[in-house]
């Protein structure tokens, strides 16, 4: 050995082993195959009796549904489905664990050789965020291709301008092949296969020495722009056909070198969602990868079994029901009449959410009435009844202007009617609004704007049915259920509940020691029966219709529908007419009952100063001296005077004394003892 000894290595080239058959070999004359060795010895390794051409695929080398190619005798190629690579598939490719722990992390790749015009990007992803850093390429002067999670849903952008957004959630867990194609000025998105869209792009030129982060930067800020640290598990990535592996397999396959990788941990392992104990009320926790499930107890839901089923715990009275809510219930009664009674409420001091709304349902033939008061120094909301309209006032703040908004339609009717007012902001504007039936009336806008009823979240007393308990019930009908902010005012005090709400913000009724009848009825009206002639009484709420038999008509079925019958007409005839009668009268009457005597001489025929003498149904005229016949229409004729034996007596008409005793001539024309001027008859005259 001298200074200048230099070592010489040398290297012994030995061609691939033999792969076939033998037979009939011989050395000397000796057989040396075939023939079976002894067992345990070492004379020969890998050799088998016979000489089978079977095909090797036959036996299905090829692991983890790799695919087996023939390659001449007893030779075979395996085709293996990523993530899987080797001779036979066997083994998988390491996958990357990123944000275990909730640590920032993410590895550095150098490109050391031009992938060319098509660039083509791929790599399987699991995770359950929706946001988060994927891959970023980067050049001495700027980041020309960015993938990153947005919504769940692959982001893609390409030279800082042109970007494409994938149609698929991929954040649910399970693993998803990825696939960014770069084809000269077009890019186009995959995934398992399936492509998510395509746009125009500009080229872009990758270099050897050109960087590659995966998972997030080494600045956390900069990582931030695109979602935060990546947090999830990364597989088999590659760029064309070459590989950016996080930790090496067996298999040697070309790939990038590897610079740096920080807090990426070999595997796909979860975090134990479970630590933090994140099921309520008694659930039991089940990890998941990277996730959790809560094994509820019974009366719970939600993800967390934070929803307690309130209502399967019969809370309510057996009059209400009991409607659920995100944090607890309310009770409410269909309905709710209002007698003898105001119920007061007032918040429980902790309502944080804003008050703009306020809803309800009222029924009344009140033509002014207040359904809802609140004051409070100079604020006040009154919601009532004025003149059959439904009327909102409301002053908050020491406001100068208050808002009042009237309904157009009038509602005491005795129906059900539903009144919902709601503040609304547009721009920079806001207006009370007022929808009555659903929108079935017409919107009513208020003219200026307020504040919301913030003043209702402090100490304020809110009456229902009245202004306060002093002034006495002003409301005589039925409210349903009353919302403010979306808080219903229970008409039910908290003792009457089998549970406490458990809610935290309320209205609480206070006072609960006032009577309250619950159900929705109006006076008894059908009780006497107002209706006549066995007419059937209808309720219609402080109200009351009679429906009468055919035979009688009116209000209260107190006319008959047959005139005649009460017999109208005094001195004749009725006759039944639609829609009323007729009396056809008597001679002697008229008038439209025949109740007025007709005057027989108003029209009669006495003539020469006659006196007409009124009689049943006719008359007569009495003549003066000089005038005779049944009108006196003719002269008086000689009257002649007899002396008879028993008294004495009268000719008239010229007649004379006869000598028979108390006889007359008479001239022709007439007859008789003695005779009426009127008439031609006879009288006995004393």
């Amino acid at each position: 050995k001298t200074d200048n000894f230099v070592p010489l290595i040398c290297f012994v080239y030995y061609p691939p082993a033999f792969l076939g058959c033998f037979r009939d070999v011989f050395v000397d004359s000796r057989l040396l195959l075939p023939v079976i060795a002894p067992e345990g010895s070492r004379i020969q390794a890998n050799i088998t009796v016979g000489c089978s051409d079977k095909d090797k695929c036959d036996d299905s080398p090829c692991q983890n549904r790799g695919r087996c190619v023939s390659q001449g005798w007893r030779g075979y190629l395996c085709e293996c489905h990523r993530p899987y690579e080797g001779n036979n598939c066997a083994e998988e490719y390491i996958t990357a664990r990123f944000g275990n722990k909730d640590l920032e992390s993410y590895a550095v790749f150098s490109l050391d050789d031009d992938p060319g015009d098509t660039v083509i990007i791929s790599m399987f992803i699991r995770t359950r965020q929706s946001s988060g850093l994927l891959l970023i390429m980067t050049n001495s002067t700027s980041q020309y291709l960015r993938l990153w999670l947005e919504a769940g849903m692959i982001k893609v952008q390409v030279n800082n301008f042109e970007t494409l957004v994938g149609r698929a959630v991929i954040n649910d867990g399970h693993f998803h092949l990825v696939t960014l194609k770069l084809e000269g000025v077009v890019a186009t998105l995959f995934q398992s296969a399936q492509s998510q869209g395509s746009m125009p792009i500009r080229l872009i030129q990758v270099h050897p020495g050109d960087m590659v982060y995966v998972g997030g930067l080494p600045d956390s800020r900069a990582s931030a722009s695109f979602g935060g640290y990546f947090k999830g598990c990364i597989q088999d990535l590659r760029i064309n056909n070459k590989r950016l592996q996080f930790y090496q397999i067996s298999t040697p396959v070309e790939s990038y070198n590897l610079e740096q990788l920080i807090s990426v941990a070999e595997g796909c392992s979860s975090d134990n969602a479970c630590a933090v104990n994140p099921c309520l009320n008694g659930g039991v926790c089940y990890s998941m990868w990277d996730d959790f499930i809560c094994n509820c107890p019974p009366n719970t839901a939600g993800r967390r079994c934070e929803e307690v089923k309130w209502c399967e715990l019969s809370p309510c009275p057996a009059a209400a029901t009991c409607q659920p809510l995100s944090q607890g219930f309310e009770c409410k009664y269909p309905d709710n009449r209002f007698q003898s009674c105001i119920m007061p409420y007032r918040s429980n001091g902790k309502i944080k959410r804003s008050l703009t709304s306020v809803s309800l349902s009222f029924r009344s033939r009140r033509l002014a009435a207040t359904l809802l008061h609140a004051h409070k120094d100079s604020n006040y909301l009154t919601v009532s009844l004025l003149n059959s309209h439904v009327v909102m006032d409301l002053q908050v703040g020491g406001d100068k202007d208050n808002v009042s908004i009237q309904s157009q339609t009038q509602f005491s009717d005795g129906k059900w009617h539903t009144v919902k007012l709601s503040l609304e902001t547009q721009a920079s504007t806001s207006s009370w609004i007022m929808i009555v039936d659903g929108g079935k009336e017409a919107i009513s806008v208020s003219k200026t704007a307020v504040g919301d009823l913030e003043f209702l979240s402090k100490e304020v007393d809110i009456f229902l049915g009245g202004l306060s308990l002093d002034a006495g019930v002003d409301l005589s009908g039925c409210l349903g259920p009353v919302e403010i902010g979306g808080l219903l005012l229970p008409f039910h005090p908290d003792t009457e509940l089998n549970l406490p709400r458990p809610q935290e913000e309320q209205f609480l009724r206070i006072n609960s020691n006032a009577p309250l009848l619950y159900g929705c009825w109006g006076a008894s009206v059908c009780t006497p029966n107002p209706c006549r002639n066995e007419g059937v009484c209808e309720d219609l709420f402080d109200l009351h219709q009679c429906t009468c038999s055919s035979e009688w008509t009116g209000h209260l079925c107190q006319d008959s529908t047959d005139p005649c019958i009460s017999g109208p007409c005094l001195y004749g005839n009725c006759v039944s007419l639609p829609g009323g009668y007729k009396c056809v009268c008597e001679q002697g009457y008229s008038g439209e009952q025949c109740e007025v005597e007709v005057d027989m001489c108003e029209k009669s025929n006495c003539s020469h100063g006659a006196t007409c003498l009124k009689g049943f149904q006719t008359y007569s005229c009495l003549c003066p001296q000089n005038m005779t016949g049944q009108y006196c229409e003719l002269p008086q004729l000689p009257v002649s005077t007899c002396t008879g034996t028993r008294w004495n007596y009268s000719c008239f008409n010229g007649g004379n004394c006869a000598e028979a005793e108390d006889a007359c001539y008479c001239l022709p024309g007439f007859t008789g003892q003695w005779y009426d001027m009127h008439n031609d008859s006879s009288f006995a005259h004393n």
